[in-house]
C-alpha cells in the first residue's frame, strides 16, 4: 500500500472504524486527496497498528492541511504527545504511563467526530482506549532502545524537544542606539500543523494556567527558570519584579552579560535564541591573529628562519589601528562595529596581542624556525617555551603566510604536481603512487626538511629512492657533488646491491661492509675514495666501525628499516645521529611499532628539535595522553608533512594485488606439553613470591621464554633433540597443512623467532614434500642470502623457506609463496606484519593464505587476544603496534594470563 500511495499521485485515503475499534486506512474514491508521500507514512504507520499509527499522526511533520478525519485523530495523538512534553524535567526519564483526559473531555471529543466511515463507532471508551495504547507504544518503544522520554519524543518529530520549555530571546533594537537588544521570554504550548513550535509569551501562562487546578503546569514549566535564577542575580531579580513577564528594552552591557550567563540558563533547562545574525548562537569575535611564512626563506632545512606578522582581525580581516584602540577601549563586552556587533574580552586579547607581538620582535631580531613554525600551526606545544595557539584558540590563531601555506599543501598533499622525472637512467616504470612519492621526497630534500617514507611493505620504497638519487644526480657535475649515504641491516645489502644494478644501473655504488670489501680496503677508505660514488651503502654495524663514514660530510642520509634507531640509547642510533647531511631519509613501514618515544627517536634524526628534547617530547606525550578527545590530533598534525604512508589495501594506491587472508590456526597441546606448562607454571607461582623489582623482570621474562618454546615441542625446551611429531600439536597441525600445499605446489614460507628451531621444521617439511628446502637465520652468512632468495623465487624444486623472523623479516622479496605461517608468535603485530609481507608485495600474482599457530588455552591465545586489542596508539597516529608490557602486570595478572586451560589444551 505504502509504494502505491507513492506511486499514484491522485491516490485517496480515508481513515475507518471498525466494530472492534480499530483504525484501517482504505482507499476511497471520494475521500479528500492526500499528498503520496504522506499517505506513505500514514499507510505505514498503521500497518503497525493502531497506537503506532496514532503516534505517527501525533508527531507527523507536514505543510499539508489534514482533510477533517485525519486532522480528527491527530488530535487525540498531539494531546498525548503534548502532555508527556511538558512533564517535570526530572520525570523525563522513563517513559510515564499518563492518565487519559476527563470523560468530559473525552465526551465532547467524541461528539466532535466527522462524517466518516465507523463514526457510529467512536465512544468515550474507545478513545481512553486509543491514548492508553499509544502511551504504552511509547513505554515500550522506549524500553526497546534504552531511550530516554526525549529521545523518543525526538523521533516522531525533532521540534518536540521544546514544547513545554521556556524559552529566552535576544534580539537586535537597531533603531534604539540606547538599549540596541530586546529581550523576550516565550513558552512553547504545541506543535502547529506545519510541526513549527508555538511560542506564547510566558505572561500568557500565568492567565492559562490560573487556578489551583493548573498550578502544578505552571510550576513545573517555570522550574527551569527558578533553577537558572539561584545562580543568576539578574534574573532573581527579574522575577522578583515581574520583568520577566514582559518585553524589555536592554543595554549591550545587559545583553553581554546574558549572553555570559548562557551556559547557566542552558544547564537548567530553559531554551536560548540569540540573533540569527549571530553563527553558532554568538556573536562574532576578534582573534589576535600570528602569520608566519608569507615568502620563501633564505636558507633550508628546519633552522631556515621564516617571517613573522602578528595583527587583530575580525572574519579574517585585518582591524586597523583605529578599530583595534575601539575594541581594546571597550567596557561593555559587546562592540558595534563595521555594522555588526563583536563580542570582546579587551584584557585577554590586550595579554595576548602584546604576546604576539613580543614574539614578532623576537622573530625579527632572532628569526623564527620552520620547526617552531610547524609547531605553532599545528598547535603542539611541545617545548612550553614557545608561544602556541593551543594556549587560547578562541582568541588566537596562527595561519600559514602564502609561501608556506603552498609547500604544507604539496607536502600534505604528497607532492602534487607532475614531479620531476629520473628519465631513462631509471630501469623501470614507476606506478602513479611512486610517482607521486618521488615527488614529495624530493619536495622535502630539496627544502633541507627531513622525509619518512612510511609506505606498507611492498609497496616499492627502494624504487621510489632511487629514483630519487637519479634526480637529484641531474645536472649536477661529478666533481662537485657530495655522495649520498644509505644505511641498512647487513642482511639486506645483497637485496640493495642488486635493485641498484637493476633499476640504477648507472649510478656509482660503493659497498662498504666486510661482504664486499676486504678489511684492509675497509679501513682505508678516505673522503677521496667516497667521494667517487654517488651512493655509499653500508650497514648499522658497519657504521660504528668505519670512521671515514662518520668525518664525511653527505648529501643524503638514507635510513632503510629506520625502526632500527627506535631505541635513542642504543650506539648504533647515536652513531646514526652523528652523520652530517643536507637532508635526511628514513624507509620503515613501522614508523611507530611500540610506543610514541619510537616517533621522537625518529624524528630526532630526521628533523632534530622538531618534538623537542627527549625530556620535553616524554612531557608532552602525557599531556596529550590526558585530552578527552582526539588526544593525538596536534602531534599528528605537527609529523603529518614529513611521513608518507600508503597501504596496500588501499584500492586508489594499488589495484592489482591479490588478496591477503590471515587465519588462526589452533593448536592442542600434547600430554607432554601440557606437564611441562603447568610444571612452569607452578615454578612461577613459587618463584614470584620470592623476587622483586629487576629480578621479577629477569624471572618473567625467562618463564615466558620457556613456555613459548614448549607450546612449540617438549624437545625445544628440553634440548633432547627427540622432536618426535606426537609432542607437538604445532607439528600435527604443521602436517595437515604442508600436505595441503604439497598437493597443490605451493610454496610456503615458515617464521619462527627462535633458531634454533629451523634446522628441525626444515627436516620435518623436508619429509612432507619429499624435497629439501632453505633454511635462513642470524647466522646465514650475508653473501648467501641472496643467492638462497634466487633459489626460492626462481626454481620449482624448492617448496619451502624457513626463516628466523629476525633475519628474515623484512627486506627479502619472496613473492614465489603463497602461504605465510608463523610457527611461533613474536607477539608484536607490526614485526609479523612485515614478515608477511615477505610474500605479500608487488610482484605477487596469487592470492596470500597467512597462518598463524596459536595453541588453545595457553599464553599464546591470550596474548593473541590482547593483540587483537592494542593498535589504538599506532591507530591514533599511523599503523602498527607494539609488544605487551608483560613483565609490568602483577602476580595475580601474570599468573592468570599464563594459566594453563585444559579444557581448550587438550589433544582434539
Amino acid at each position: 500500500m505504502s509504494e502505491a500511495a507513492a506511486a499514484i499521485p491522485d491516490l485517496r485515503l480515508a481513515l475507518q472504524l471498525t466494530p472492534q475499534g480499530q483504525l484501517r486506512l482504505r482507499p476511497a474514491p471520494d475521500a479528500a486527496p492526500l499528498e503520496p508521500a504522506l499517505a506513505g507514512r500514514l499507510v505505514a504507520a498503521f500497518a503497525q497498528g493502531t497506537a503506532a499509527g496514532l503516534l505517527q499522526l501525533g508527531g507527523a511533520e507536514t505543510g499539508t492541511l489534514l482533510p477533517p478525519v485525519l486532522a480528527y485523530w491527530r488530535q487525540l495523538g498531539r494531546r498525548l504527545v503534548t502532555a508527556l512534553c511538558t512533564r517535570p524535567p526530572e520525570e523525563q526519564g522513563a517513559i510515564p504511563l499518563l492518565p487519559p483526559p476527563p470523560d468530559g473531555e473525552l465526551v465532547t471529543m467524541a461528539l466532535a467526530a466527522p462524517p466518516m466511515a465507523g463514526a457510529e463507532y467512536v465512544t468515550v471508551e474507545l478513545l481512553r482506549r486509543l491514548w492508553t495504547g499509544a502511551n504504552e507504544e511509547l513505554q515500550r518503544r522506549g524500553r526497546a532502545t534504552g531511550a530516554r522520554l526525549p529521545e523518543v519524543l525526538a523521533s516522531l518529530s525533532p521540534a518536540w524537544h521544546v514544547v513545554g520549555r521556556v524559552h529566552f530571546h535576544l534580539a537586535e533594537n537597531r533603531k534604539d542606539p540606547e538599549t540596541p537588544f530586546a529581550f523576550l521570554a516565550t513558552y512553547t504550548s504545541s506543535l502547529s500543523t506545519q510541526g513549527q513550535a508555538q511560542h506564547q509569551p510566558l505572561g500568557q501562562a500565568l492567565r492559562e494556567f490560573a487556578g489551583k487546578a493548573r498550578q502544578e503546569r505552571l510550576l513545573s514549566l517555570l522550574l527551569p527558570v527558578q533553577r537558572a535564577s539561584e545562580t543568576c542575580d539578574w534574573l532573581r531579580r527579574m522575577v522578583d519584579e515581574g520583568e520577566l513577564f514582559h518585553p524589555l528594552r536592554w543595554t549591550a552591557a545587559e545583553a553581554f552579560r546574558f549572553l555570559a550567563d548562557v551556559p547557566r540558563l542552558e544547564q537548567a533547562g530553559i531554551v536560548v535564541r540569540m540573533p540569527a545574525a549571530w553563527r553558532g548562537g554568538r556573536p562574532p569575535r576578534p582573534r589576535v591573529t600570528a602569520t608566519v611564512g608569507s615568502s620563501a626563506p633564505a636558507g633550508l632545512g628546519q633552522g631556515a628562519l621564516l617571517d613573522f606578522r602578528a595583527e587583530l582581525t575580525l572574519d579574517g580581516e585585518p582591524l586597523t589601528p583605529a578599530e583595534t584602540r575601539q575594541l581594546l577601549a571597550a567596557t561593555a563586552g559587546l562592540v558595534l562595529l563595521r555594522g555588526q556587533w563583536v563580542e570582546v574580552d579587551r584584557e585577554r586579547v590586550g595579554d595576548l596581542l602584546e604576546r604576539f607581538r613580543q614574539a614578532e620582535q623576537l622573530a625579527r631580531d632572532e628569526g623564527l624556525t620552520f620547526a617552531s613554525a610547524l609547531r605553532l600551526l599545528a598547535g603542539a606545544d611541545v617545548t612550553r617555551g614557545e608561544l602556541s595557539a593551543a594556549a587560547d584558540p578562541e582568541w588566537s590563531l596562527v595561519t600559514a603566510g602564502p609561501w608556506l601555506r603552498e609547500t604544507l599543501r604539496q607536502l600534505r598533499e604528497a607532492g602534487s604536481g607532475s614531479g620531476p622525472d629520473p628519465g631513462p637512467a631509471l630501469q623501470g616504470t614507476l606506478r602513479p603512487y611512486q610517482r607521486t612519492g618521488l615527488a614529495w621526497l624530493h619536495l622535502l630534500t630539496g627544502l633541507g626538511l627531513g622525509a619518512c617514507l612510511a609506505d606498507d611493505m611492498g609497496l616499492g620504497k627502494t624504487v621510489q629512492l632511487l629514483a630519487l638519487l637519479l634526480v637529484r644526480r641531474q645536472g649536477q657535475p661529478a666533481a662537485a657533488s657530495r655522495p649520498n649515504l644509505l644505511v641498512a641491516p647487513a642482511s639486506l645489502l645483497a637485496n640493495w646491491a642488486a635493485e641498484l644494478g637493476r633499476f640504477a644501473p648507472s649510478l656509482q655504488v660503493l659497498v662498504a661492509h666486510p661482504s664486499a670489501l676486504p678489511q684492509a680496503t675497509l679501513k682505508a677508505l678516505d673522503a677521496a675514495r667516497l667521494a667517487e660514488a654517488d651512493l655509499v651503502v653500508t650497514s648499522y654495524g658497519s657504521l660504528q666501525r668505519l670512521p671515514a663514514l662518520a668525518r664525511t660530510s653527505w648529501k643524503l642520509v638514507i635510513l632503510d628499516e629506520a625502526q632500527a634507531i627506535k631505541n635513542p640509547q642504543t650506539r648504533q642510533t647515536r652513531a646514526v645521529k652523528e652523520l652530517t647531511a643536507t637532508a635526511r631519509v628514513a624507509l620503515t613501514g613501522t614508523p611507530v611499532e611500540n610506543r610514541l618515544d619510537d616517533l621522537w627517536s625518529l624524528f630526532d634524526f630526521l628533523n632534530p628539535g622538531l618534538l623537542g628534547s627527549a625530556r620535553e617530547f616524554l612531557s608532552y606525550a602525557h599531556r596529550l595522553a590526558e585530552r578527552p578527545e582526539n588526544p593525538y590530533g596536534p602531534l599528528r598534525e605537527l609529523v603529518r608533512p614529513y611521513i608518507l604512508r600508503r597501504l596496500k589495501t588501499d584500492r586508489s594506491v594499488i589495484t592489482d594485488l591479490p588478496a591477503k587472508t590471515e587465519l588462526k590456526a589452533y593448536c592442542p597441546l600434547s600430554r607432554k606439553q601440557a606437564a611441562l606448562y603447568q610444571q612452569t607454571v607452578a615454578e612461577l607461582t613459587e618463584q614470584l613470591a620470592a623476587v622483586d623489582g629487576v629480578q621479577r623482570r629477569g624471572v618473567v621474562l625467562a618463564s615466558l621464554l620457556r613456555l613459548k618454546q614448549i607450546c612449540n615441542h617438549p624437545s625445544q625446551w628440553l634440548g633432547d633433540g627427540g622432536w618426535a611429531e606426537a609432542d607437538s600439536g604445532k607439528l600435527g597441525r604443521l602436517r595437515e597443512l604442508a600436505e595441503t600445499f604439497a598437493a597443490r605446489q605451493e610454496k610456503v614460507l615458515v617464521f619462527t623467532q627462535f633458531r634454533e628451531t629451523t634446522g628441525p621444521l626444515a627436516a620435518f617439511l623436508g619429509g612432507i614434500f619429499g624435497l629439501p628446502g632453505l633454511v635462513l637465520h642470524g647466522q646465514t652468512p650475508v653473501k648467501a642470502r641472496r643467492a638462497l632468495v634466487q633459489r626460492f623465487q626462481e626454481e620449482e624444486g624448492v617448496p619451502f623457506f624457513v626463516l628466523s623472523l629476525k633475519a628474515g623479516g623484512t627486506g627479502l622479496n619472496l613473492t614465489a609463496a603463497s602461504h605465510v605461517i608463523h610457527f611461533d608468535r613474536w607477539w608484536n603485530p607490526a614485526v609479523e606484519d612485515q614478515a608477511t609481507d615477505r610474500a605479500f608485495r608487488i610482484g605477487q600474482t596469487r592470492n596470500v593464505l597467512v597462518h598463524k599457530f596459536v595453541c588453545r588455552g595457553t599464553v599464546e591465545e591470550k596474548i593473541d587476544q590482547l593483540i587483537e586489542s592494542k593498535r589504538q596508539l599506532s591507530t591514533a597516529l599511523l599503523e602498527g603496534g607494539g609488544e605487551p608490557a608483560l613483565t609490568e602486570l602483577s602476580d595475580e595478572e601474570l599468573l592468570a594470563l599464563v594459566r594453563l586451560d585444559l579444557r581448550t589444551a587438550a589433544e582434539e
